[in-house]
Parts: structure tokens; sequence; C-alpha cells
């Protein structure tokens, strides 16, 4: 169950209204690297979590937070929105090329929205939930939930460098503050979990033995000339998870050459392509041909 408390988490406020950053938000919105995908992935993670109970209810929390998250963003695009003159609002309902008139500003947020933010990225593509990780393992997750903050950070970052809104930036920075607590949350959990050392390899619950010993520590260099610079930590030296030893190699052909059968007659590939010598392809072919 939720409850909505009537006030934001953090202030908004916008000095100098412009519907492009109301267009450039609606990516930390919706978009790949937005609150909404961060508020469903914590979420699903929550609804699916298994084990120690402190981990579901951390998740449950923290996704509903981020739902606080995308309220601020909208109530900042919508806010922003407010710049719009009454003539452009005007032009809106009639000018297919809304978007040059404003600017670079989507005309959706007045032809579609009224005036309000979207579940849309900034070129209006709508969220995607393929984008949401939940894989029932809770250190592959912690990971997963690392990226997503530091992708976020990375984008409000950049959204706080291409604004002299001084509202805007404030705002944006509280998010930043946000996720700069959310990557150490979910790294906490892995150094709770035992480090990498302890998580890895994932999933730690596969017995180790019983992958292929000749492939599970060398670095495979496929750069033809022989002279890769893929030299590191990587390379050589203790492994990661303590488990190995890291070594270069040059990689090389294990298999054969692949040897598939000849097309079948109901797929209609051309006549070159099979072999009507083959008692079972001639069979079906005839069938296709009566």
């Amino acid at each position: 169950m939720f409850y909505h408390d009537g006030k934001l988490q953090y202030d908004v406020k916008v000095d100098k209204p412009n519907p492009q950053f109301a267009k450039m938000l609606q990516q930390a919105i919706g978009g790949i690297e937005g609150e909404m995908k961060v508020c469903m992935q914590y979420l699903f993670q929550a609804w699916g979590a298994r084990g120690p109970e402190k981990y579901r209810d951390m998740l449950l929390e923290t996704g509903t937070e981020e739902m606080a998250h995308i309220e601020l963003l909208a109530t900042a695009v919508a806010l922003n929105l407010e710049g719009a003159t009454n003539d452009v609002k005007d032009e809106a309902a009639k000018d297919p090329f809304m978007e040059q008139i404003m600017g670079g500003a989507n005309p959706r947020h007045i032809l579609s929205s009224g005036m309000a933010a979207m579940a849309v990225d900034s070129n209006g593509v709508p969220f995607n939930g393929s984008w949401v990780v939940g894989t029932g393992n809770l250190a592959a997750d912690m990971y997963a939930n690392v990226m997503a903050e530091s992708a976020g950070r990375v984008l409000a970052t950049r959204l706080w460098k291409s604004t002299d809104d001084k509202g805007m930036k404030d705002m944006l920075s509280f998010l930043i503050a946000r996720d700069t607590m959310h990557q150490n949350q979910w790294l906490a959990v892995l150094e709770e979990l035992g480090g990498p050392e302890g998580v890895h390899p994932i999933p730690n619950s596969f017995p180790q033995e019983k992958e292929n010993q000749n492939f599970n520590y060398n670095f495979l260099s496929t750069h033809i000339n022989g002279d890769s610079k893929a030299h590191g930590r990587w390379s050589e030296g203790k492994s990661i998870d303590g488990k190995g030893s890291f070594s270069f190699e040059k990689a090389t052909p294990q298999g054969r050459k692949p040897d598939l059968g000849a097309a079948h007659p109901a797929g209609f590939a051309q006549k070159e392509q099979m072999m009507e010598n083959d008692s079972f392809i001639k069979s079906a072919f005839k069938k296709i041909k009566d």
C-alpha cells in the first residue's frame, strides 16, 4: 500500500520558465537514465524479493522515494511550460511546425498534455519497461542499481550544467545528492554480502567446479595483429573474486566450421539452398508443390 503526502519532497522553483528545458527534463522522467526506470526497477525487485526482509523493505522505501523524484521533475516541467506565451499556445492548435516556434520545445507538451509532463523521454519516446532490471538475484540487482544511479547522476549533472536557472540548479543539486546516496546504498549492500570475494562469481550458488576451468580467468585477445595493448589489472595477478589468477591469451578457434542442414522448403528459401536428393526434403518439397 502506498500513501501520498501533498507536499513535495523538495521545493521546486523556476525563476525563468523555459519550454525547451522542460523538454530536456523529460529525459530525467521517462528516459532510460530517468526516475521512472529506477522507481520501477526498485519496486519490482522488492515485490519479488526473497530472503532477508530488510532488503525488501529497503528497496520498497527507495522505490517509493523515486516516485517523489518523478513528482519533482513533473512539477518542474509544468512550471517551465508556464513560460510559453499565450500567442505560442494559440499557435499550437494550428501550426504543424510548433517545435520550431517554441525553439526546440516539445509540441506535445501543449497538444497532448496541456502544459504538463508526460511519461516520455526528451525525444517524446514513451517509457520502456524493458529497461527495468529485476533478476531475482540480489547481488546482480545491486550492480544493476549502481549502474542505474550512476547513469542518472551523469544525466542530472548534465542538466545542471545546461541551465542558469537558480531554482532548477537547486532542485537538480538535490537529485544529484540523492543519486550519490543511492549509489553508496547499493554498494553497501554488496559489501554487506561479502564484497567482490563474497558475491562473485554471480550467482555464487552455482558450483564453480562445474564451469569450464580452462576459460574462467583468462583474458582472450581478439586483436588479429597480436600487438594488443589490452593489458591491465584484468590480465594478470589474482582475480577480483580471489578464486583464480588472471592470464592473457590470444583467442583461437575451439570449434569447427558450422555445418547446417539444407533449407526446409516450408521456409521458401531459394531452390539452390535445398538438397532435393535428401528423401525428407524431397518429400516435404513435393507436399508444398501439391
